[in-house]
């Protein structure tokens, strides 16, 4: 291209013709700020100038009232059918695959299946947080309590910080979880640094290690991640030494002490197996390697759905709900992925809009507003591995570009962009 960075054009489009009754148009013509690091399958659409967004109330009404509409069996059926296929897996393994060194392939393969099938609970777990899954809040808080417990996530830890997610979608500050490094910052200044080091290819395995695998432990022991606002969190401790900006009152105080019996229980269960085993082999081996590729999943679908080289985030001056919330993007996830996870990376955008309706109705609220705000709706069709190399490699910190509607924060890949 022959713009200059941060350069902006205008690209002509048709007026959009919008019955009455229906969600305001949002655009009769476009601006795009030419991304630093390149463009992603969105082609810059989320950099498109907007000249009126819809308001939260007008794009709640954009979805189908039986979209919201909760059934406790249909939910049940779909816990029970994710847990007890992850374990089934786990007893066929412990049972049939032998503790040698020579199955190590073997496990690394049922580590994949398993992980991959568990996360389908994981995904029920969070719906459970959201909401999403029963008209009965009792019933719904054991169901999530149990499967996150199981998956050592804090339940309620995480439903508080994870709300806190949603509710400032991309918002530089105030956002929570995958909040990018400025390119003033010390972190953002040591992406740069080590990346000019080691090389691009080794950095972006080595930040794709560091999100993936790491990545979880970190946010929940510090907050990693996590935006300014709150400093340096703990899902298991509320109190002193750490930041209590995430957890302020005493009811979500005492909540986070809950959330730590029920993570506690299950250590104790692991532990008491691999006493009686009289090794620690067989619970990393049926336990601790799907436990890993669970976490994998949740990070990358947390991670790609709000992250690319052509996806802004915005100061509080900037930020809003609506604009925010739009920033998330829809994948294609494989179609045997897609099922067993229950939908959560290919409907995205509807969730992160109204996280109360259930994944069973999330496909025909997305069709809604797809059709609702084509030209706030994002889908990338980029395939899911050549996605996430590109965030890896390029998504390295952020700087702020001026625009006729506000800053926008955009990815530069490496320090000769800057100038």
């Amino acid at each position: 291209s022959g713009r200059g960075v941060g350069a902006s054009r205008r690209v002509a489009r048709p007026a959009l013709v919008v019955e009455d009754q229906s969600p305001p148009s949002v655009s009769e013509g476009e601006q795009l700020i030419d991304p630093p690091a390149g463009y992603s399958g969105l082609e810059g659409k989320a950099l498109r100038k907007i000249t009126k967004y819809p308001t939260k109330r007008e794009v709640f009404a954009a979805i189908p009232k039986e979209c919201w509409k909760k059934d406790t069996f249909k939910s049940m059926c779909y816990a029970v059918f994710s847990t007890s296929l992850t374990v089934a897996l786990g007893v066929a393994a412990y049972a049939f695959i032998p503790l040698k060194l020579a199955y190590l392939p073997v496990w690394a393969l049922y580590a994949a299946v398993t992980g991959t099938v568990a996360t389908g609970s994981w995904v029920v777990a969070h719906e459970c947080g959201h909401d999403a899954f029963s008209d009965n809040k009792k019933l719904q808080d054991a169901v999530g309590y149990v499967l996150h417990s199981a998956l050592l996530v804090p339940y309620f830890s995480w439903q508080r910080s994870h709300a806190v997610h949603h509710s400032r979608t991309n918002h530089m500050e105030e956002g929570e979880t995958h909040v990018p490094f400025t390119i003033e910052s010390a972190k953002g200044k040591a992406n740069y640094v080590l990346k000019e080091r080691i090389g691009k290819p080794l950095f972006q395995v080595v930040n794709l290690f560091i999100h993936l695998v790491v990545g979880w432990p970190a946010y929940l022991l510090t907050g990693a991640t996590g935006g300014s606002k709150y400093g340096v969190t703990n899902h298991f401790i509320p109190t002193k030494p750490f930041s209590e900006a995430l957890f302020p009152t005493d009811f979500l105080k005492k909540r986070v002490w809950l959330s730590d019996v029920g993570v506690a229980a299950t250590l104790a269960a692991l532990a008491c197996w691999a006493v009686k085993a009289g090794s620690i082999w067989p619970v990393a081996a049926v336990y601790g390697g799907p436990y890993l590729v669970t976490n994998f999943w949740l990070v990358l679908y947390t991670w790609l759905q709000h992250t690319d080289v052509d996806v802004p985030h915005f100061t509080d001056k900037d930020w809003d709900w609506v604009k925010g919330t739009f920033m998330t993007i829809d994948r294609p996830y494989p179609k045997v992925i897609d099922f067993l996870h229950h939908k959560i990376g290919t409907t995205h955008v509807a969730h992160h809009v109204a996280h109360q309706i259930p994944h069973y109705n999330a496909r025909k609220a997305t069709e809604a507003l797809k059709a609702a705000f084509p030209d706030l709706y994002l889908y990338d069709p980029t395939p899911i591995t050549k996605a996430m190399l590109r965030v890896g490699e390029k998504c390295v910190a952020v700087k702020p570009f001026p625009t006729d509607t506000g800053d926008k924060f955009l990815f530069v890949a490496d320090r000769r962009d800057l100038a």
